[in-house]
């Protein structure tokens, strides 16, 4: 069940994942993904069961996470308590959870299969006592009176009409706006921040505008921006932006952007410090 985790270099002692090992153990049967579903490497040591033809998860993931807990660093923030907003299979939600050892996480997720495989992810690597999937409407859920120091979320890009809308299991809610866009998303992260909380979401780069309109009409400062390229040369195809309550600022940030890959294809330096710092091979 378990993939080959990569050697080092030529030469150089074979590599060994950082963190916590996970509870599940891939030799045992009750751990085994189900013949449509595979079992993946997520940060670490920590894995990750996703639909072999469903929504799987993806860079923009393991940017999402590493940015918002590269923000709350930043910013001086003790995140005890986070939430992600639509949380899918559990990508950013677990990346987060592995990040940060000592916080609680709750994650929202209204489909019931994506929701079922971030709940069996969190079992198998060993934190469901501190991170809870609740299914839902990310808009209506009853979160009661918490407050998180940390919310993330990757809402869809796409209103539905611009896009061929993919038969998929899971697919279609992950790509197009089907309960909500980043407007409800940023309304509902405004609501939920604690003081001097941080909210983190990823979106289009071409839609900047969108989303930091968002922001102001929900209560939030931008205090962060950062481009990703995908390929030295190329546009930028996604932008991560970091938030605070209104008046909580000090200021635009305007990162340098992230180039993933330079004109050879090779990972560059920069995304490599995030690799690392999300527990895989440099």
């Amino acid at each position: 069940m378990v993939a080959r985790r990569p050697d080092g270099t030529v030469g150089a002692p074979r590599w060994q994942a950082p963190g916590p090992a996970p509870a599940g153990d891939g030799c045992e049967p009750r751990w085994a993904p189900a013949p449509d579903e595979t079992c993946d490497a997520l940060s670490g040591r920590w894995r990750i069961y996703q639909l072999r033809k469903g929504h799987r998860y993806s860079l923009d993931d393991q940017l999402t996470a590493d940015f918002a807990v590269e923000a709350a660093a930043a910013r001086g923030v003790p995140v005890a308590e986070a939430l992600d907003l639509g949380c899918g299979i559990g990508s950013v939600l677990l990346m987060v959870a592995w990040r940060l050892p000592h916080a609680r996480l709750v994650g929202v997720e209204a489909q019931e299969r994506s929701a079922g495989l971030a709940r069996r992810s969190a079992a198998f690597n060993g934190v469901e006592g501190r991170v809870e999937v609740r299914q839902g409407d990310l808009r209506e859920v009853d979160l009661g009176d918490r407050r998180f120091d940390l919310v993330t979320g990757s809402p869809p890009y796409l209103p539905y009409g611009t896009g061929t809308v993919s038969a998929r299991p899971q697919c279609e809610p992950c790509r197009f706006e089907a309960r909500g866009g980043v407007e409800d998303y940023l309304a509902v992260a405004a609501r939920r921040l604690a003081p001097g909380g941080v909210a983190a979401v990823c979106h289009a780069a071409r839609d900047r505008g969108r989303v930091l309109a968002a922001a102001r009409a929900a209560g939030l400062d931008a205090v962060r921006v950062q481009d990703v390229v995908p390929r030295e040369g190329k546009p930028p195809l996604i932008a991560l932006f970091a938030f605070v309550t209104a008046g909580g600022g000090e200021g635009l940030d305007e990162a340098p952007p992230l180039v993933v890959r330079d004109r050879a294809g090779l990972r560059t330096p920069a995304y490599g410090l995030v690799r690392a710092r999300m527990g895989f091979p440099p």
